[in-house]
């Protein structure tokens, strides 16, 4: 267009100067085409309008946003992910820490892992912390992406649970006929492990008892055996005494010395005859109500964790559909 010709489309001032762009410019008699109605009259009115304004007077207004309802489950879905990623970092760092207390990570760089409870923990909190991020920044941002990460990773930890649990099912017996053996090889390596004796000498001090079926079982360990040449020979750790702080405020350490020389009489004066194994059966028999209880919230906490993502995944998806199927210009 030269300079001093007219578009015959836009209206024109006495002058024969076009009015300047503005989106609250009235439309004037000049203006050809269709009318706008109702609230697509400021989109309409200027021809250098912003395409979010455009967009919002083709649509009929603002883009769509999540209503009430999805709105709160959005808030429950993230600050319950993020109370329970905080949990998760928690027990990584302490599980961590134990190890950096111990020397398992410093030790031996290159080679694998020491067998440790520890190492349990930090897997379980790095497995939390992981996945309730990924639901936590999923509902934050209203990324569907991470919302299925999420989804998915909820269902496997429930595939897996329900696996273990079959198994344990299965293998109750033999699992309670494995807890025998099981306490024959800690008393074996009591020394060799400080996290192995701590817990030996919980499950001793807790449930009142000595040894696997006895208390002369731990003549099976080489410092406790009578024909160990060291000063522990034919002595009981203090975990096994019926009184071992015998009054005082510490526990004293050689209330089982020599013991496995007395005679069952005067032996059950001092300490615990009876063996761990039928105790702790006991143990677990008595409170497996109690441990079926802790699994079912468990599951059920993960249940309605999934539950509520898939409900905001749902409302996203639908928040999309109305943006995308908008309506159309006239």
């Amino acid at each position: 267009m030269e300079t001093g010709e007219h578009s015959p489309l836009l209206p024109q001032n006495a002058k024969g100067q076009e009015p300047p762009c503005s989106m609250y410019s009235p439309v004037t008699s000049g203006h050809r085409g269709p009318v706008p109605q109702g609230n697509k009259l400021d989109a309409w009115s200027c021809c250098c309008c912003a395409p979010v304004a455009k967009h919002q007077a083709w649509s009929g207004g603002p883009a769509a946003s999540l209503s009430l309802g999805s709105s709160c489950i959005k808030c429950l879905t993230f600050f319950s992910n993020f109370l329970f990623s905080l949990l998760g970092l928690l027990a990584l760092a302490v599980g961590l820490w134990g190890l950096a207390v111990k020397g398992s990570l410093g030790s031996g760089l290159g080679k694998p892992l020491p067998p440790n409870p520890l190492l349990g923990l930090v897997l379980g909190g790095l497995v939390v912390s992981i996945v309730s991020l990924a639901g936590c920044l999923g509902a934050l941002c209203e990324s569907r992406s991470l919302l299925r990460c999420f989804c998915g990773a909820i269902i496997g930890l429930l595939v897996l649970e329900a696996l273990a649990g079959a198994l344990v099912v299965a293998l109750w017996g033999p699992l309670q006929d494995s807890l025998e053996h099981t306490l024959h090889v800690a008393i074996t390596h009591y020394h060799d492990d400080p996290d192995l004796r701590f817990l030996l000498d919980q499950v001793q001090l807790g449930l009142r008892c000595c040894g696997a079926v006895s208390y002369q079982d731990w003549q099976q360990n080489l410092y406790f055996n009578c024909s160990s040449p060291g000063i522990q020979a034919c002595s009981l750790p203090a975990s096994c005494c019926i009184n071992p702080q015998e009054g005082g405020a510490s526990v004293n350490t050689q209330c089982g010395f020599r013991v496995l020389r007395l005679d069952q009489a005067a032996a059950e004066q001092v300490v615990h005859l009876e063996g761990c194994s039928p105790r702790l059966q006991q143990w677990l028999l008595g409170n497996i109500q109690a441990m079926g209880g802790c699994v079912i919230a468990i599951v059920l906490v993960q249940g309605a964790e999934l539950l509520l993502a898939a409900q905001l995944l749902g409302a996203l998806a639908a928040q999309k559909a109305a943006e995308d199927l908008g309506p159309g210009p006239p």
